[in-house]
């Protein structure tokens, strides 16, 4: 295959769009010469090996040697970045501590690493992402789950501990930001699979259940899906092999599912073979050792198929990859893109921002949280003045914070950009004073829809250009005048969802919607499940959702639409509590809702995967108990 890409040495070189357009749909990857290489390491072949081998993920086809490992061994846990990859323990007479590492652009023997906390063997894939590993557990320390930095020689240490203990290889998965471990043998074959947020040490927590319990499975991983290869199992008799291949969405906890079969079934296989398109098995056992390389379509349930042969056939040979699952593809930017902790930060379409609220008295303070992570909120800097009942819009690069409550109601409009953290500034005006109002947004313009002034509801729409600073200009008007609305959109098209009405201010189950880039009246959409006031919206490019509110008391009722097509909204499920003038954000997969009113003000955040109906999950929490916030994201809508 022709590469196009700039010297690595040379800062000036211009990566060929059709080059990494072609790349990233066909391959999974950047252009660059290492990023489809697959390495299996060790196992065992009558006795232990210390044989690397390396195949082309991209080109169906047997496998060459790569190297030797420092020690023979089999049932090594590994870890890959994009540079390296690491062996960690495995079995040789006795449990072994040992890491080796090779670098997958040298060809040739490993080299010493550092150590496990404890010797332990019997282990598989572990996970990680570009800069931090988290090995599998093993029959040494049953639980115990070890991490370390790619980039610095050393041994180990302790990361945490597994649910329970699984005596052998629980087969981890990573989309980055999460790490699960599946099934093992505790000492009989286990169905669980736990979680992890990589970037904080901890314990392990239940994620949900395999379809079958197995132990000596394999695995692979995209960016959103884990799935795992076959296994040994209990049923119908001890030692049976499994031929199923299970699945699961990594940011979405809940049980596996079915994705096919195992074209050969068999246990004791290789771990964690993938990039970003192809999942693979390598060797194992099928009653005798294989040599058979197995390829799945990660995207596409089905059935393995035949891709190759390893060089020698054995079983427990495990194996990583120099970009599995698309975590450790070489982008553009690399250095810029990680932390020093293994955080990713600031990627675009990943940044949601509360500020403002009532906790208890109107507050300036802004907050905010990369949805992409679970965990708390965290600062980001203060609004020009106290203020609640506000709202916000953002694109890719800027955060506008509008209108609400000082307490009087207000017209400015505030500006931070989002690759700066820092205190807002003066952007310019609404056309009127208002707060209770909800937003939408393309990359280009920023919509303030109804709303509510103190004394009345709105129907006025506003509009600004996020790349002028200046005062709003007016769009057109709502269908109704309401306040207390809910704003979905995709990038086109903009829906204002329920809210309440004139004095005395009853809940409306309206939805209206505009196109964004052509300013005029909002027509009728369809209607909410139910009629409610102040939930809180937000959507991904396709589906827009709404949760929470006022319906005669608080609700816990979230709803959703599909915004390019016009119709009623279907229930979607629960937020984990009942409440009102709560917040959300989102990316193109996930939708974070934060604080509200329970009775009692609360600094909750939960969330949901856009594409899965279901009910939400703890996210972790804002700084401090706040409602009335104004919140938005630089991804939500699909503008990432």
């Amino acid at each position: 295959m022709s590469e196009s890409y700039p010297r690595r040495d040379q800062a000036r070189g211009i990566w060929k769009i059709n080059d990494i357009t072609k790349n990233i749909k066909e391959l999974g990857t950047y252009p660059g010469a290492s990023k489809f290489m697959a390495l299996c390491g060790g196992g065992h072949d009558g006795s232990n090996s210390n044989v690397i081998d390396e195949f082309n993920m991209i080109t169906a086809g047997n496998a060459v040697d790569f190297g030797d490992l420092v020690t023979a061994r089999s049932g090594c846990s590994t870890n890959s970045s994009n540079i390296r990859i690491v062996w960690s323990g495995g079995e040789t007479s006795s449990n072994f501590s040992q890491q080796d590492y090779v670098h997958f652009a040298t060809k040739g023997n490993a080299a010493d690493f550092g150590d496990l906390t404890t010797a332990q063997g019997n282990t598989t894939k572990g996970s990680g992402n570009e800069v931090k590993a988290v090995t599998s557990s093993g029959s040494g320390d049953a639980d115990l789950l070890n991490t370390f930095i790619f980039a610095t020689l050393g041994s180990s240490s302790n990361f945490g501990n597994l649910t329970a203990v699984r005596n052998g290889a629980p087969q981890g998965t990573t989309d980055g930001v999460r790490g699960t471990y599946s099934g093992g043998m505790a000492p009989n074959q286990s169905n669980v699979i736990d979680f992890i947020e990589i970037t904080t040490d901890g314990n392990a927590t239940d994620f949900g259940d395999l379809s079958v319990a197995r132990g000596e499975a394999s695995s692979a991983d995209s960016k959103t899906r884990s799935v795992i290869f076959s296994g040994r199992t209990n049923s119908p008799s001890p030692g049976t092999i499994a031929d199923v291949i299970d699945f699961f969405e990594t940011a979405s906890q809940g049980n596996a599912i079915d994705f096919g079969d195992m074209n050969v079934p068999r246990k004791a296989m290789a771990g964690g073979l993938s990039n970003s398109i192809k999942g693979f098995s390598a060797g194992g056992s099928t009653g005798s050792n294989t040599n058979s390389i197995e390829q799945v379509t990660l995207a596409t349930r089905s059935n393995g198929s035949d891709f190759g042969d390893l060089t020698v056939a054995r079983s427990a040979c495990p194996g990583n990859t120099s970009s599995h699952g698309g975590i450790n593809i070489f982008h553009p930017r690399a250095p810029e893109l990680y932390s020093p902790t293994g955080k990713v930060v600031d990627q675009p379409g990943d940044i949601g921002i509360f500020g403002g609220g009532d906790a208890p008295s109107n507050s300036k303070d802004v907050e905010f949280i990369q949805i992409s992570s679970i965990g708390n909120a965290v600062n980001w800097g203060d609004l020009i003045q106290d203020i609640d009942d506000c709202n916000a819009v953002a694109n890719g690069s800027r955060y506008l914070m509008a209108g609400g409550d000082t307490p009087s109601y207000q017209t400015q409009i505030q500006v931070t950009e989002i690759s700066t953290k820092g205190n807002f500034s003066n952007f310019g005006d609404l056309t009127a004073s208002k707060g209770e109002f909800c937003t939408v947004a393309s990359n280009t313009r920023g919509v303030f829809g109804t709303g509510y002034d103190g004394s009345n509801v709105r129907d006025v729409i506003d509009y600004i250009t996020f790349a002028t600073i200046g005062n709003a200009t007016d769009f057109g008007d709502s269908s109704s005048a309401r306040g207390g609305s809910a704003g979905m959109c995709s990038p086109t098209r903009g829906c204002f969802a329920s809210g309440f009405g004139p004095s005395p201010f009853a809940t409306t189950n309206v939805i209206d919607y505009i196109t964004i880039s052509s300013a005029g009246n909002a027509t009728d959409f369809g209607d909410s499940t139910i009629n409610r006031d102040s939930p809180a919206g937000t959507s991904s490019a396709t589906r827009g959702v709404a949760g929470g509110g006022n319906a005669s008391g608080n609700t816990n009722v979230i709803d959703y639409i599909t915004i390019g097509s016009t119709g009623n909204a279907t229930d979607f499920g629960d937020l984990t509590s009942a409440r009102n003038k709560l917040q959300a954000g989102s990316n193109k997969l996930r939708a974070v809702f934060a604080g509200g009113i329970t009775p009692s003000t609360v600094n909750t955040m939960d969330y949901i995967t856009i594409a899965s109906t279901g009910n939400a999950t703890d996210y972790g929490d804002l700084i401090k108990a706040s409602s009335r916030l104004g919140g938005d994201s630089n991804g939500h809508g699909g503008l990432s």
